[in-house]
């Protein structure tokens, strides 16, 4: 069963290896995580820093996570757009057949 870490622990796990030099196994090491861990968290820490938010994971950035904070409210919104309309074309037609 794999852990969940707070993205803030992986920033800084991470940060080991882009930003002091560590190798991944000492980062691995000193974090107290496996290697393959370090490894992609370094890429998703590598890809953000180049402005690519991460899909199906939670950034590690604040702008990345701000984000995909508005990425989701855009789905939502577009959800709740969505429902109106179906809503405006149901009461106009019913409004329609009520007058004729």
């Amino acid at each position: 069963m794999s852990k969940n870490y707070p993205s803030e622990f992986k920033l800084q796990a991470a940060s080991l290896v882009l930003d002091a030099n560590y190798s991944a196994r000492d980062a691995a090491k000193a974090s107290n995580v496996s290697i393959s861990a370090i490894h992609t968290w370094v890429k998703q820490l590598r890809e953000e820093r180049q402005g690519i938010t991460p899909q199906g994971a939670s950034a590690m950035r604040a702008d990345q996570k701000q984000i995909q904070a508005l990425q989701k409210r855009i789905k939502q919104l577009e959800l709740e757009k969505e429902i109106l309309k179906k809503a405006s074309a149901l009461l106009i037609s019913d409004n329609y057949h009520d007058t004729h």
